[in-house]
């Protein structure tokens, strides 16, 4: 529901709405089992295994599949710093991760942007 009215349905296209809703699944994951777990750590295996499967059920193009993957990551590890977040917080600071993403050509670009969220194709051209 965030992703639909922040962005309607471009967020199943491979740009910046996609990097935001990978990166948000993966933050939201670890937020609400660390409640249960108390373990920053353990929410983050946790939210790996559920996002990882996930990617292996449902499968895409290998660059697609490595941009999600990606993604994914940056969101477990922004985790850290939205511990303690609201939800409107977490919010801004992904749109603003997502806003200044990389855009990628292939496989070997999204390795080369290991802190950033990186996207396939500008939803505005």
């Amino acid at each position: 529901m965030i992703c639909d009215s922040l962005y309607g349905k471009t967020h199943h296209n491979n740009g910046k709405p996609n990097a935001f809703r990978h990166a948000l699944w993966n933050v939201l994951i670890c937020q609400k089992t660390y409640i249960h777990s108390k373990s920053e750590e353990k929410s983050m295996v946790w939210a790996q295994k559920i996002t990882d499967l996930h990617e292996k059920l449902a499968p895409n193009k290998a660059i697609a599949e490595a941009m999600d993957l990606h993604n994914n990551r940056l969101g477990r590890l922004y985790f850290k710093d939205l511990n303690n977040a609201t939800e409107e917080e977490t919010v801004a600071f992904l749109k603003e991760k997502a806003m200044n993403a990389s855009l990628v050509k292939d496989i070997k670009g999204i390795r080369e942007f290991t802190n950033d969220m990186v996207y396939l194709f500008d939803e505005n051209n």
